[in-house]
């Protein structure tokens, strides 16, 4: 019998984490789990799941969460009972990463997971990826760590892709098509999406999703990060990876082939079957989620890209083919932007019309951010670092926070000459 496959869970308790929980507890005799790792926001959830799990470590980033979660797991072991190792710091989500278990599914949200994701790679683990944004801002600093087949996608589109280029080798691709739900603002034009709130954007019409990410679908930003990943993780240029609105995303991605067929995963609109996946591949799972209903009649749309109401795919092309460190400008300028909207500091329109500035500011400074040089273009080098990576992280976000405070005295100012 094949021992089971050794699992750390990266972001436990976030979505992600929650699901995949959900695969491993039906599925005992093929995974077990050493570490998990959260921020420590619900310690009670992650003392929980330590127990479920029957893991020897828990990892968590927050140093003001680890009373909590230590109270909590002493409250579950008992007076006397064995409780897990516990990690706290900004770097115990790395250290639970690299310990060289077969499986690392990294569910962090945000460029957080950068460390992370290399010190899986490094430990020789497979690394099952739902944090996208590790691989769009670390770029060639990820891929050159990686081994051929290392990282396993997670994101449902990504999965998607995956799974469909399994029908043809690979110089018979011709394009690859994302699917995109279009948001809660399909539909839209720019001057209707003036008035949107938080609130209204925080409503994704399929998905059950975090603060950033559902903000990031409602922006298209969550999509312009995915055609980068999808460039990075399969060595398709950017020329050939298109955008389709498909609403009812029961089709999750597609690969197009030169001889004019087009191969199409389908499935309900969930995660479950990318993180079973991610955690089995190159196999699958038995009954982890129910197929498509074909008995039912129903209707599948398909609509272009409004990339005139929604910019960020756009932008996202444009960063992409800079490379270096400008996706990671990209990335940290729109974080600190959705957090801001969410503040009530600036609209939504103003998340990605700032995230084109700060972008903007970088491509026409000589040389761009911790060194890297750039060509006439505005193109940076490959040539990356870990440290260069996060210099220009830290770098965008003080000018994008600056933009945002710029924002809302401007706002107020109005307020005031409008109500004397």
């Amino acid at each position: 019998m094949t021992p089971p496959r050794t699992l750390t869970l990266l972001g436990s308790t976030g979505s992600i984490g929650t699901q995949a929980e959900q695969i491993i507890l039906a599925n005992p005799e093929v995974f077990t789990v050493r570490a998990i790792s959260a921020a420590g926001s619900d310690p009670q959830q992650l003392a929980r799941q330590a127990f479920t799990l029957g893991v020897e470590q828990v990892a968590v980033a927050r140093e003001d969460a680890a009373d909590a979660v230590r109270a909590a797991l002493e409250d579950l072991a008992g007076p006397g009972g064995r409780r897990p190792e516990l990690l706290v710091g900004p770097e115990a989500a790395s250290e639970v990463a690299g310990n060289g278990a077969d499986i690392v599914l990294n569910g962090i949200t945000g460029s957080i997971g950068l460390r992370p994701t290399l010190a899986a790679l490094a430990a020789g683990s497979t690394l099952a990826l739902a944090n996208k944004e590790s691989l769009i801002v670390g770029g060639s600093v990820v891929t050159s760590a990686a081994a051929d087949g290392q990282i396993v996608p997670v994101d449902s589109e990504h999965s998607a892709i995956a799974q469909c280029l399994r029908a043809g080798r690979a110089q018979e691709v011709r394009r690859l098509v994302l699917t995109a739900s279009g948001g809660p603002f399909r539909g839209r034009t720019r001057t209707q999406l003036g008035e949107v709130t938080p609130e209204q954007a925080l409503k994704h019409p399929n998905f059950a999703m975090g603060r950033v990410v559902t903000t990031n679908s409602a922006t298209l930003v969550n999509k312009g990060l995915e055609v980068i990943e999808a460039h990075l993780l399969f060595d398709i240029p950017f020329s050939d990876i298109d955008v389709v609105v498909h609403p009812q995303q029961q089709i999750h991605s597609m690969v197009e082939f030169h001889d004019g067929s087009t191969i199409a995963q389908a499935g309900p609109p969930r995660m479950l079957v990318p993180i079973a996946l991610g955690l089995s591949w190159p196999d699958r799972l038995a009954d982890v989620d129910e197929p498509c209903d074909w008995s039912t009649a129903s209707a599948w749309e398909f609509h272009p890209l409004d990339d005139d109401a929604f910019p960020a795919v756009r932008l996202a092309r444009q960063v992409g083919e800079a490379g270096g460190i400008m996706p990671a400008v990209y990335n940290a300028a729109n974080e600190v932007c959705v957090d801001a909207f969410h503040d009530g500091t600036i609209g939504f329109l103003d998340i990605v019309d700032t995230v084109q500035q700060v972008v903007d500011d970088f491509r026409q400074r000589s040389g761009g951010a911790a060194g890297v040089e750039s060509d006439p273009q505005g193109n940076y080098s490959a040539a990356l670092s870990v440290e260069d990576v996060l210099a220009a992280d830290q770098q965008a976000r003080q000018q994008a926070l600056a933009r945002c405070s710029t924002l809302l005295q401007i706002g107020q100012t109005s307020q005031e000459v409008s109500h004397p």
